[in-house]
């Protein structure tokens, strides 16, 4: 029997229960931090032959050098050309689909001329570098590859460098085969704070980027954080979630295997059904019971349901938006009639998948926009990963002479009531005097 939690927005004490069950604590313990910080240090400090000491403590692979550790780009096509044909055919598929979305995401430069001649406007331009951490090992996650490095070459990132452990020598090749179909320039066997630290600083070998993207694990993500300010960073993602919200006319199978579809990632995962409609929930709970005993991570799927799940009964789909805002999900599915109209009153969702016959899986791998999204309700205030996290803003401010006189009065004007004598003097020297 699946114990997962069952809550009615008409209790009194409704949005404090809710509370409670989306709490999750995303900060690494002081053992993990400390491990990490001694991990950075060190890599600054010493670089490759730290890099190598903790490559083969971690991932037991032996290397002499760095250097041994690059995965070439002869090697990446390999395993493109050498995967089964489905399997590439997907990928290739798949990177198609999320490169046309990207290219619909680019931001141009742009200006505008004022009427004494003044010139301002925003230029666009690409990181130069950019870094990709990629989990290893048994885990396979082309699709993160995909995710990540696609909106990175469509930005115009210069160089792309990948980072992939590869524990005991195992080579995932799917992994790499993405790497080819993106575009990503180099790959290095290496993982874990370790390859953090050395994206962010540089060492001998590995160079230095101007951001960090990509998935990992505690330790990952605590290296993630505390080089934030050296690099940027994509987020620190918390376990995956996805709400559903139904009119109580899908098929309850359905509904039952999306919320699977995350609850599977791992325990600290999250799904909440939503409905008006109590005899469905029902449902939902009984094709609960019915599915999971043949599916192959039914022990995960079942803590995670029990530990963070929830069935949440509310009087009509009007309350279901408002439960919906307040969760502010990763994922959010609005199987319903008129998902149209009801996306228009979302305000916090990271990617709203809409109708009966849009599972989330699909932008998981294939649909087009990107899978990398904010969690635990960050969704308020962050959102997708894409082609603009690759590209940076600067401000065009090109004065005529004109433009510089009226401006510099203002300035001046501003610069001594701040008690800034220089700022003022230097607006002032363009100001005609006869004007």
């Amino acid at each position: 029997m699946t114990d997962i939690k069952r809550l009615d927005s008409r209790e009194d004490d409704f949005y404090a229960a809710l509370d409670q069950v989306l709490a999750w604590e995303a900060s690494a313990d002081e053992a993990v931090e400390s491990t990490v910080r001694e991990i950075i240090v060190a890599i600054r400090q010493r670089g490759d032959a730290a890099l190598l000491e903790y490559t083969t403590q971690f991932d037991c692979l032996q290397a002499d050098s760095v250097a041994e550790l690059e995965i070439s780009t002869d090697r990446l096509r390999q395993a493109l050309a050498t995967i089964p044909a489905d399997q590439r055919e997907a990928l290739e598929h798949a990177a198609t689909r999320v490169r046309a979305y990207a290219e619909q995401q680019k931001m141009d430069s742009w200006s505008y001329t004022e009427d004494d001649g003044t010139v301002l406007g925003q230029q666009v331009t690409p990181l130069d570098r950019a870094g990709l951490y990629v989990p290893g090992g048994k885990a396979t996650y082309p699709s993160s590859v995909l995710m990540n490095a696609v909106p990175a070459k469509v930005a115009g990132v210069n160089e792309l460098v990948m980072v992939v452990p590869t524990p005991d020598g195992v080579i995932n090749e799917l992994v790499l085969a993405a790497a080819a179909v993106a575009g990503v320039d180099r790959v290095f066997s290496i993982g874990g704070a370790q390859a953090v630290a050395a994206l962010a600083y540089g060492t001998e070998t590995i160079p230095g980027v101007d951001k960090i993207v990509g998935p990992g694990n505690i330790y990952v993500a605590t290296a993630k954080s505390m080089v934030f300010g050296q690099v940027g960073i994509d987020m620190i993602a918390g376990p995956s979630e996805i709400l559903v919200v139904c009119d109580g006319k899908t098929n309850p199978d359905w509904i039952a295997m999306d919320l699977f579809s995350q609850a599977e990632h791992d325990e600290d995962a999250q799904s909440i059904l939503v409905s008006p409609d109590g005899v469905f929930l029902d449902r939902v709970a009984a094709s609960i019971e019915k599915l999971l005993p043949d599916m192959q991570r039914k022990d995960i799927i079942r803590q995670s349901l029990q530990g963070r799940g929830a069935l949440i009964k509310v009087k009509d789909l009007a309350e279901a938006v408002e439960v919906a805002n307040h969760i502010a999900p990763e994922h959010l599915e609005l199987s319903v009639e008129d998902p149209q109209s009801m996306a228009k009153r979302i305000r916090h969702a990271g990617a709203i998948f809409m109708g009966r016959y849009t599972a989330e899986a699909l932008g998981d791998y294939c649909a087009g926009p990107n899978h990398v999204l904010p969690t635990s309700r960050t969704a308020r205030f962050s959102s997708p990963l894409g082609v603009y996290d690759f590209q940076k803003r600067s401000s065009i401010i090109h004065c005529s002479a004109k433009g510089a006189n009226d401006l510099g009065r203002t300035a001046s004007t501003l610069a001594r009531g701040e008690g800034l004598e220089a700022h003022a003097r230097s607006a002032e020297y363009r100001v005609m005097k006869d004007a």
